[in-house]
């Protein structure tokens, strides 16, 4: 599972997919983009552009299922209640969960965390082990056989960058392109998403 609000996703979040395919040999990645996000300060982009692009970001992705189900679902998203979804679907699988290693700084901190250690091997992109403290790890000792580093090639794509280069009103698809797949570059393009209001 590798979720997201991919508002927009761009050619790191592709990155991370397919490195996450190779080397941990998936039968499949569920790319979740995030339904009512509780934990952010800003509002997402409705959740019908966000799933568009998600789709056609990972279109050419051997392995990737686009799963709508946080989308769809009512009320606040938990990762927990969607692993544990995932575990019922799959019984007899082993779930890895992909995250950032800013998401990984702030863990300790997700809901059921502990639980969801249970559930799912946790793969932190980025070298996040050796970027961060000792400290930071004192929390997980008892679990430290539930995590693993993704290998990833350093690329320093956001998604607020993609946002506030397509703020501007001249902005056009040529502008995202570098950053976004050219499908979702011309997604964003055509619907004027992250224009000025």
């Amino acid at each position: 599972m590798f979720g997201g609000a991919f508002d927009p996703p761009h050619l790191g979040h592709v990155a991370l997919a397919e490195a996450a395919l190779a080397q941990f040999a998936l039968d499949a990645l569920h790319i979740i983009p995030t339904g009512q996000a509780w934990h952010k300060t800003r509002d997402l982009s409705p959740p019908e552009h966000r799933l568009a692009m998600t789709r056609l970001a990972f279109d050419n992705v051997p392995g990737v299922i686009v799963d709508e189900r946080e989308v769809l679902r009512a009320g606040p998203t938990f990762t927990f209640d969607t692993l544990q979804a995932l575990q019922r679907e799959n019984p007899c699988a082993e779930l890895y969960l992909f995250i950032g290693a800013d998401q990984f700084a702030a863990f300790s901190q997700w809901h059921r965390w502990r639980e969801i250690l249970e559930l799912a091997i946790i793969c932190i992109a980025d070298r996040a082990q050796s970027a961060l403290a000792p400290s930071q790890w004192e929390a997980y000792a008892p679990y430290h056989h539930r995590f693993f580093t993704l290998k990833l090639s350093s690329i320093f794509i956001s998604s607020t960058q993609v946002r506030q280069l397509m703020a501007s009103e001249v902005a056009t698809a040529q502008t995202a392109a570098p950053l976004v797949p050219e499908p979702v570059a011309r997604y964003i393009s055509v619907h004027q998403l992250y224009r000025p209001r």
